[in-house]
């Protein structure tokens, strides 16, 4: 289905087809029409699907043919800045032709950015895009304008209930008006998020696709190795797949980002790592590097797991097995985006095979073992206990005495 069947603005397809765009997503079919009714949203589906155009298009068309003025009426909050900051430059890239305004909100910066976003918050924006943190600290000084918010958008909804934002979201939206449009949009459905929908949404209208498994672009495979045979691994694959040129390496830890780019070699090897230890201004510029490729290979932790649209990466790498089943999703997620391929590699050492098998079960799928090259010698033998009595055969037949398959 195009943008024009979907009934957008003039102006709002003009600026998609200059950004690229030509059919929408499944997500967008299903949200767009619902959203431009005037429904709540409930909406499930996987990482690099197209959610935030499924929820910022039919808003600057409600903006655009309503001759919006400075008046704050859209609010989306989100778990982190680098989403913040990635779907506000989507917005502005969005209403490129329209008059419509909008402005991140987050912390990390200087005593000039508080007070670009204390006139933005204070004067009027239309959208505003807000981490909750900073966006309470804002509220709480008795300036901020809410009193014409329309929307109410939640991004990310089940990685922020996981990093405990609930009772600022809740605090957040005391400040609202009590009638407005909600639209919580989440890449999981646990139960945590069906009860804080059933308490934030009305007669909603629900969406769900393809909940928590990678998109089919992504090639998966794995390696089983001990830690010491990690560094050695990555630098084979680094160097052996010189036709990749844009590597994404994530760790389970900040500090453990900035050991594995000494060991690849740093700014020689073009190698960069991120993580909420640099300054925003830092984190900034690793990242345009990277979407540019002047970096070839960044380390990073789940910061970047979540809502960073960087086009064209040709290979993620697990690192350390990540510690929720559904952060895996996220992390491969950033590879084989808008219908392209990709490949996603594990490193799993003997403590992960358990949580790289419930991720197995999580994706309904087993993730095929290579060997390891054989300059690095034996890796460990894949070893897992299952507790569903129905599968424990299979295992004991299959799965749990898995020998690593050759390489191609």
């Amino acid at each position: 289905m195009t943008f024009k069947e979907l009934g957008l603005d003039e102006a709002v397809i003009e600026a998609i087809s200059y950004m690229g765009f030509e059919k929408a997503t499944p997500i967008q079919e299903q949200a767009i029409p619902e959203i431009m009714k005037g429904r709540d949203i409930l909406a499930c589906a996987q990482t690099g699907t197209g959610k935030t155009a499924a929820f910022i298009l039919p808003i600057i068309h409600h903006l655009t043919v309503n001759n919006a003025t400075e008046t704050t009426t859209t609010l989306v909050i989100v778990p982190t800045r680098e989403l913040a900051v990635q779907i506000d430059q989507q917005i502005q890239g969005f209403s490129y032709f329209v008059p419509v305004s909008s402005i991140a909100i987050y912390g990390g910066g200087d005593g000039d950015n508080w007070d670009v976003q204390k006139k933005a918050l204070s004067t009027g924006t239309n959208i505003i895009v807000a981490t909750p943190g900073k966006l309470l600290s804002h509220l709480q000084m008795g300036y901020v304008k809410f009193d014409h918010i329309e929307y109410l958008i939640l991004d990310e909804a089940d990685r922020m209930l996981d990093m405990g934002f609930i009772e600022d979201i809740q605090k957040i939206i005391s400040y609202l008006p009590k009638k407005r449009q909600n639209l919580l949009f989440s890449a999981t459905m646990a139960n945590k998020i069906k009860t804080f929908a059933h308490q934030l949404l009305h007669d909603h209208f629900e969406i769900s696709i393809s909940i928590s498994k990678p998109a089919e672009g992504v090639l998966q495979a794995a390696y089983l190795t001990f830690n010491e045979q990690k560094v050695p691994l990555l630098k084979t694959l680094i160097d052996k797949n010189t036709e990749y040129d844009s590597i994404l390496i994530f760790s389970s830890t900040k500090r453990k980002v900035f050991d594995i780019v000494r060991a690849l070699g740093g700014e020689k090897k073009s190698v960069h790592g991120i993580s909420s230890d640099l300054e925003q201004s830092e984190r900034e510029a690793v990242l345009a590097n990277f979407k540019a490729k002047r970096t070839r290979v960044l380390v990073a932790t789940d910061v970047l797991s979540r809502g960073i649209d960087i086009k064209d990466i040709n290979l993620v790498v697990n690192f350390d097995v990540p510690k929720q089943a559904e952060d895996y999703v996220h992390r491969v997620g950033r590879t084989a985006r808008a219908e392209t391929t990709g490949v996603a590699l594990s490193l799993i050492n003997p403590d992960d095979m358990q949580k790289f098998h419930h991720i197995e079960k999580l994706i309904e799928r087993e993730v095929p073992k290579l060997a390891l090259p054989p300059e690095l010698g034996d890796g460990p033998v894949w070893k897992v206990h299952s507790t569903d009595r129905k599968k424990r055969n299979n295992f004991k037949k299959g799965v749990s005495r898995h020998k690593p398959r050759s390489k191609g």
